[in-house]
């Protein structure tokens, strides 16, 4: 509960901060509300819409309304998705209003003592330090591979976890060995015609947890014709700082980024993770206050590149040949992939491109899964809500393979599988892993 005294601290932090002229360009048209997920989950309430949370903010900074549990509460509900902002014809930009009302709010609260430690462990503790990283999934790995994890199965020791997590936990993938985790490379040469010089931002879960995906964005890359640097200096994107109110954290760690990408003389920056590579792209905003920061931020952005994007833009589909067996592939957008990065044709040029798969599109493939970072954690009923049409839409293309461009998507449509039964029927796939299995790499 937040106190009177913390709550007119935040009505002036408010006033200070936030960006009246990004709240009044808001016109209240309601294009935005067919297109945000918690509005329509909700029963259309106007609170949990785009437009409704961008008229409390106004409130707040005039005054008219306290930032009560009830505004907190409207603010945590929203996925963060973004999926209003492409819609918005005055060009709003929603989710740099939501990050810094986020970012108010948990600077002048005072949290539990559970939430602090929780908060602190894994927003500074954590995900800063790439070798506590591989330490913490190191971890879960002995657990795969020990055999707690077929006892605690046995014994039933997960129904004590809350169902959604309980599903979670089947559908992890495997972790790799300590020794695969620390032995990355930071060079590799092109094994085609050389095409570009790019950098590689690893990132911090997909290093460890998905470290087959990011070997095989590598490969592909290199069969494109690119030549890799992957810095050893890089870190975190601070994306999951940026959303939960953490963002001078998520500052120092652009900055980090920045500096370790800057004098490599590259073409390009590749991600191959849509949330990691939607917060790269806007550091240029994140650090704009900033006079010594904010033209190197612009400088490292305008280099940011989806994997899917370089592939084609470098003819890689029609370079090499590609094919699969007989299978139905629908597609999944990564919301901040398509509605951030701009990218949504690539990937689809990428898997139409499979001789012996049928391509078909999914209703609404560009609607919020639920995952939205740890949303699926901290908000799992309105997550699962979300999960559940997503998979009825799935379901409905007839396809044997999701594909996603998103670590946190592609857990989250695998557990749409296990949830409905269907993981006899059905998987999920990275796209990168569809192509290095269709190009046999």
């Amino acid at each position: 509960m937040t106190t009177l005294m913390e709550q007119e601290k935040i009505q002036e932090q408010f006033k200070a901060r936030m960006n009246e002229d990004e709240l009044l360009n808001c016109m209240r048209c309601g294009f935005c509300l067919p297109t945000c997920p918690t509005y329509i989950e909700s029963g259309y309430k106007e609170s949990h819409s785009p437009r409704g949370r961008i008229a409390l903010m106004k409130a707040v900074v005039d005054g008219l309304i306290e930032p009560d549990e009830d505004f907190e509460r409207s603010l945590e509900l929203c996925l963060g998705c973004r999926a209003c902002e492409p819609v918005c014809p005055s060009g709003v930009n929603y989710g740099h209003l939501l990050e810094d009302a986020r970012d108010i709010i948990n600077q002048n609260k005072k949290h539990s003592l559970p939430a602090r430690v929780v908060r602190k462990t894994v927003f500074h503790g954590l995900f800063p330090h790439q070798n506590r990283m591989r330490q913490a999934v190191g971890l879960l790995g002995f657990y795969q591979r020990s055999g707690i994890q077929t006892i605690a199965r046995k014994i039933g020791f997960l129904g004590l976890l809350p169902e959604h997590l309980a599903t979670m936990e089947k559908v992890l993938p495997q972790v790799p060995m300590m020794k695969e985790m620390k032995n990355r490379p930071d060079y590799l040469p092109a094994i085609s015609e050389k095409v570009h010089r790019v950098a590689f931002f690893s990132g911090c879960l997909m290093d460890t947890m998905f470290l087959k995906t990011n070997d095989a964005t590598m490969k592909l890359l290199q069969k494109a014709g690119c030549e890799i640097v992957i810095p050893k200096r890089q870190t975190c994107c601070g994306a999951l700082h940026g959303h939960s109110g953490e963002k001078q954290a998520a500052k120092d760690l652009a900055k980090r980024n920045i500096m370790a990408f800057e004098d490599l003389d590259v073409d390009y920056i590749i991600t191959n993770a849509g949330g990691c590579g939607a917060f790269l792209i806007d550091y240029d905003h994140l650090l704009k206050d900033e006079p010594d920061w904010k033209d190197r931020a612009k400088d490292f952005k305008e280099k940011i590149k989806d994997i899917s994007e370089i592939l084609v833009a470098v003819g890689f589909h029609k370079k090499v040949k590609l094919g699969l067996p007989a299978q139905v592939i629908t597609y999944q957008d990564s919301c901040h992939l398509r509605n951030v990065m701009k990218t949504a044709s690539a990937p689809r040029i990428l898997i139409q491109a499979i001789a012996g798969v049928e391509y078909k599109e999914m209703k609404e493939a560009d609607r919020c899964c639920g995952s939205a970072g740890i949303y699926n954690i901290v908000e799992s009923e309105m997550s699962m809500v979300m999960l559940d049409y997503k998979m009825a839409q799935a379901k409905a293309t007839h396809a044997t393979t999701i594909v996603t461009a998103n670590p946190g998507c592609l857990l989250q449509m695998q557990l749409g599988i296990e949830r409905e039964g269907l993981s006899s029927k059905m998987r999920a796939v990275h796209i990168v892993d569809l192509l290095a299995e269709a190009s046999n790499i």
